[in-house]
């Protein structure tokens, strides 16, 4: 079971990154053949690129409700999520291809992406009372205390 950390911490981030949120969509149930395959695609994705950080990957969580499955994803560049989203060698691309073969005509299951460039000190985190989480684990963690202690402080616009 993961440490619950009492003391209040925040993500320690060096530098610019960027959140990379994707997801699938299930529009038709029954229609397991068309949705299935793109299910299978991501994890193999997310083992490629955990086996391999120099591609960028820094972390990610993912979440599964109803119809929808989500990945919440931090990366070090959004030059290194390009690149690895255009790799001929990566899993991306033929999945990618794969996809757009398959769903033409057809809207059984949809996909999406959102992503966000974040500059350096230009975003605030807290957690207490929680294992490691979310940009923190993907990055590094330590205390929100002295100037930390309220968004304010952590995002540098005032004293906490």
């Amino acid at each position: 079971m993961a440490r619950i950390e009492s003391q209040r911490m925040m993500a320690n981030v060096e530098g610019d990154f960027v959140v990379f949120l994707i997801g699938m969509r299930i529009n038709a149930l029954w229609r397991v053949d068309r949705w299935w395959p793109v299910s299978r695609a991501m994890p193999k994705m997310l083992q490629e690129l955990s086996a391999k950080p120099e591609l960028g990957l820094l972390g990610y969580r993912g979440r599964w409700g109803g119809r929808n499955v989500e990945l919440i994803q931090y990366w070090r560049s959004f030059d290194q999520l390009r690149a690895y989203a255009a790799a001929r060698e990566s899993e991306h691309l033929p999945a990618w291809r794969e996809f757009n073969r398959r769903s033409s005509g057809n809207d059984s299951v949809g996909i999406w992406h959102e992503t966000y460039l974040v500059q350096a000190g230009q975003f605030e985190t807290v957690y207490r009372n929680m294992p490691t989480h979310g940009l923190a684990a993907a990055t590094a963690v330590k205390p929100a205390t002295g100037r930390h202690q309220t968004a304010a402080g952590r995002l540098g616009r005032r004293d906490g």
